[in-house]
């Protein structure tokens, strides 16, 4: 199994990067068994982590660096550093990279990020948001500050940013409905939100190009107008039209899920007539 060490270059001591075992041998891809790729990377990083071997404030290596490591896609490798934001393990500092947190005591909630694996796991995820966020938009509505208003702008233009679908859509996705858990001054609200991370977000699970049979643009154009319906309730100080329109957006994107889901089901019963 590759391993992480925090040796770090002398011409950027903040960044760790990947080096041989102890024998000398490079590390060696990620093999595929029945646990997801994504899953093993998890382990593996974690594993450094939990060790101290990797300690907090440290920089894991950049995307491109885990994957010639370890031998996976950037989709894998985001996908593992998703699961292990979720599980309090590091946070991204967009523009400056993946740091190492310090551990939180006594984390309860009990859903594990890493078995958010299925349609059906994301639909029953999307029930659970509906009646969360819906209240969270609604509190954000009457609690929120100006700082907290402005993030969520941000947070839209820079999903706006990739609507045309060859960016990341995701990560400004989460950041958005983080915002919104942050400002209802609750902070069990975003630390639910904080836990699940971005595999929340259904198109991390389901190809996006099949929901609803729309190209990836058209589903993000559409997922963009509901988002700035919510903001806008929220920046009017409106709690009754917050909570309107996120329930709306949610139930929307449990409807395409299902959609997307049958359409899966579909394409693999006529395969086998």
């Amino acid at each position: 199994m590759a391993t992480l060490s925090t040796a770090r270059p002398a011409d950027n001591p903040e960044v760790l990067v990947p080096l041989p075992d102890s024998a000398g041998h490079p590390p060696a891809p990620l093999r595929k068994r029945s646990r997801s790729l994504a899953h093993e990377l998890v382990e593996s990083i974690g594993a450094r982590i939990q060790g101290q071997l990797l300690k907090p404030g440290d920089k894991l290596p950049t995307e491109s660096e885990i994957m010639k490591s370890y031998g996976v896609s950037r989709t894998v490798v985001r996908e593992a550093i998703s699961r292990m934001q979720a599980g309090g393990l590091v946070e991204t500092r967009h523009g400056i990279g993946t740091f190492v947190l310090e551990p939180r005591p006594g984390q309860g909630f009990g859903i594990d990020p890493a078995d958010i694996a299925t349609a059906v796991d994301v639909m029953a995820v999307l029930e659970l948001r509906i009646s969360l966020e819906t209240e969270s938009a609604g509190l954000a509505a009457q609690r929120r500050t100006e700082a907290q208003l402005a993030e969520m702008r941000a947070a839209l233009d820079a999903f706006e940013a990739n609507v045309g679908g060859a960016g990341d859509a995701v990560s400004p996705d989460f950041r958005f409905h983080l915002a919104i858990a942050n400002a209802t001054a609750n902070r069990y609200f975003a630390d639910i939100m904080s836990h699940l991370g971005a595999t929340l977000i259904p198109r991390t699970r389901i190809n996006s190009s099949r929901v609803a049979q729309e190209d990836l643009p058209q589903y993000l154009r559409r997922v963009n107008r509901e988002h700035e319906e919510i903001f806008s309730a929220i920046a009017r100080g409106d709690p009754e039209s917050a909570r309107a329109a996120m329930r709306i957006h949610l139930t929307n994107s449990r409807e395409r899920l299902r959609r997307a889901q049958e359409a899966v089901q579909g394409g693999a019963a006529g395969g086998h007539s």
